[in-house]
């Protein structure tokens, strides 16, 4: 009885940590991207913010750097539901904090470029980098979080190899 107690609490705090990751970096996206939104006028011929960053609206209607760009928007939006219940499945299997929290990010920057495909159809970006003429392609705070969740990934893999 104590072992089974012992592994619902764990199994309660991993998922809670999980779903806390989920829930920051989806308010996150969402708040910054309503942000950029409401101020899309300002935004659309870039506003600098420092040397080598500026602010700009842009919508991309495909996936990483535009790719797929042709697709129609439910085709890309059906291929990220299911790349998330694997991802769902992953974190909920997983015996490790660092790998519930990175799987955590991973969704909650998914799910809210799915609320933008859906909403929008295209991902509303707003964070330019540059060094002199050469711009990143611009990105969301979305892409921010499933960058980090699978640097999470990588880390808890490198640190603890099967």
């Amino acid at each position: 009885m104590v072992g089974r107690l012992k592994l619902s609490l764990f199994f309660s705090n991993k998922a809670l940590l999980g779903c806390l990751a989920v829930i920051v970096a989806l308010m996150a996206d969402q708040a910054s991207k309503e942000a950029v939104l409401e101020n899309a006028h300002r935004l659309s011929a870039a506003l600098p913010v420092v040397p080598g960053f500026n602010l700009v609206f842009t919508r991309n209607e495909g996936v990483t750097f535009g790719l797929l760009s042709g697709m129609p928007w439910w085709v890309l939006t059906v291929l990220a539901v299911l790349i998330c219940l694997w991802i769902s499945s992953v974190m909920l299997r997983s015996n490790h904090k660092v790998e519930v929290v990175g799987c955590g990010l991973i969704l909650g920057g998914a799910l809210g470029n799915i609320a933008d495909r859906v909403r929008h159809g295209g991902v509303t970006d707003f964070l330019d980098f540059y060094i002199g003429n050469y711009h990143w392609p611009s990105f969301n705070l979305a892409d921010v979080a499933v960058l980090c969740g699978v640097s999470l990934l990588i880390f808890h893999q490198v640190r603890n190899p099967a």
